[in-house]
């Protein structure tokens, strides 16, 4: 997991070989003007999805892991809470849905950090993350990168 500011993402442009376009669509796309939806960088390769979600409480929030691809979650506007746990370690999942790369835990996150806007979170295949904590709607993107 990582979490740091647009300002910084060239430090972890070789991380991925499509991470440098991930970052080019959120430095340069009018995020804020853009209809939510889906908006492909390289096919299904790299994705992004501007999304409007509810805030959830931590109480509320389920960890959620990923097989395929990589999450790049950059925070738009509002403020967003977010937790990690390793996944090594974790309890039982709840299924993992292959079509759409993703599964559910009961397991509860182990640090909680806020992301405010401007910044993002990088969750790799190895982390459990419990997304969308907050109150209100916030706006942000989700970038989905081929691992």
């Amino acid at each position: 997991m990582i979490i740091d500011r647009l300002a910084n993402w060239r430090l972890y442009a070789n991380v991925n070989p499509l991470f440098q376009k991930a970052f080019e669509f959120l430095e340069k796309s009018d995020l804020s003007g853009m209809e939510c939806g889906r908006y492909d960088i390289a096919g299904d390769d790299a994705y992004a999805m501007i999304q409007e979600p509810e805030g959830k409480t931590e109480a509320t929030a389920k960890v959620e892991v990923h097989r395929k691809y990589i999450d790049i979650q950059f925070v738009v506007s509002g403020n967003e809470k977010m937790g990690w746990i390793p996944l090594c370690g974790m309890g039982h999942d709840e299924g993992f849905d292959e079509k759409k790369d993703c599964g559910f835990f009961k397991d509860k996150a182990q640090s909680w950090f806020d992301v405010r806007p401007g910044c993002f979170a990088i969750f790799f295949p190895e982390d459990g993350h419990a997304p969308n904590v907050g109150t209100g709607v916030h706006r942000k993107v989700v970038i989905k990168v081929k691992a």
